[in-house]
């Protein structure tokens, strides 16, 4: 019999979302003129209208396996799939496996554009065709001290941007996930401004770590998780791991990312797992991870030292 025992340091989303979000979201509700006790009876519905919570779909034909994250036990998949961050489909972490049901992941077409000499959007399935899926077990590291080791499935993002002929003038690498209130109705309570967008360095975008999932466990990947196209960067912290991909973009100028937009202060635009800066409200010192009882101290770069040749000579307590 399998005994899941709950993290004890879990805390609840007000705790560990920033304040300007967590007030947004208080204020929308009481200019809506919903109460306590309009909430108190949405959360007593009845069970059976519940929504089942997405699981992975097939398999997928895994060409390689290319261990990041050797000798760690790898996270069950039942909890990476119900303790997710995805504002929008909802701010507690167990809501985006109940409410991502509603994106529609097929077909699903991503628009390349800007700084490159063969632009276009082109349908996701026809994108990768060309692609062997690998396999890579990487650690996943989210700014709230908590942790998870995954396998995800994708190909190395260089191996795509490379297709689409970035000029030199391409110094950036700008993301977008999708935005579209039929499907995602719990953005409104996001308190973050949407879509949300992310971004990566051309070099960071190059490095042989940086990859563009879309399973996991050798599955197709669920909706909560990120589905169709997520990217994957096991050195940063896991909000720079952008969800939902409709648009990548190579710009000249460092583009703008959604939490840095929100808490600049806090959320810096490189977001390196560095456990020497201290975020305002919490030490970055030590993470559990999900489903252990016991903290364990927080890796430089999140133990993935072949990153740190990307800032040589940058101070990283100025630029995090």
């Amino acid at each position: 019999m399998l005994i899941r025992i709950p993290s004890p340091s879990a805390v609840r989303s007000s705790e560990i979302t920033p304040e300007r979000v967590y007030r947004n979201r208080r204020q929308f509700l009481a200019e809506l003129g919903i109460g306590a006790v309009g909430l108190l009876a949405a959360g007593c519905s009845d069970a059976k209208d519940a929504p089942v919570p997405a699981a992975p779909g097939a398999a997928l034909t895994i060409a390689s396996r290319s261990e990041r994250a050797a000798g760690e036990t790898v996270t069950p998949i039942e909890t990476v799939t119900t303790y997710n961050n995805y504002y929008e489909f909802g701010t507690n972490k167990e809501d985006p496996a109940q409410n991502a049901h509603t994106l529609k992941t097929r077909p699903w077409t991503v628009k390349i554009d800007g700084e490159c000499e063969a632009p276009g959007t082109f349908d996701l399935d026809t994108l990768l065709k060309p692609h062997a899926l690998e396999e890579r077990i990487y650690r996943h590291r989210c700014v709230e001290a908590w942790s998870i080791v995954v396998p995800w499935d994708g190909v190395p993002l260089a191996d795509l941007l490379k297709r689409f002929k970035p000029t030199s003038k391409a110094k950036y690498v700008a993301f977008e996930t999708i935005h579209d209130k039929a499907q995602m109705p719990d953005a409104r309570w996001s308190g973050i401004e949407l879509p949300y967008v992310e971004g990566l360095r051309i070099d960071e975008a190059m490095h042989p770590l940086a990859f563009l999932s879309v399973g996991m466990y050798g599955k197709t990947m669920p909706n909560q998780n990120g589905a169709p196209l997520r990217l994957t960067v096991p050195w940063k912290y896991g909000f720079k791991s952008i969800k939902s991909i409709v648009r990548i973009s190579f710009v000249e100028s460092m583009p703008p990312t959604t939490w840095n937009k929100l808490q600049a202060g806090e959320y810096g635009f490189y977001s390196n797992v560095n456990p020497e800066v201290q975020h305002p409200r919490w030490s970055q010192k030590s993470e559990r991870r999900l489903g252990e009882l016991f903290k364990r101290p927080t890796l430089m770069f999140n133990g993935y030292p072949e990153a740190a040749p990307l800032y040589a000579g940058m101070d990283l307590r100025k630029f995090f």
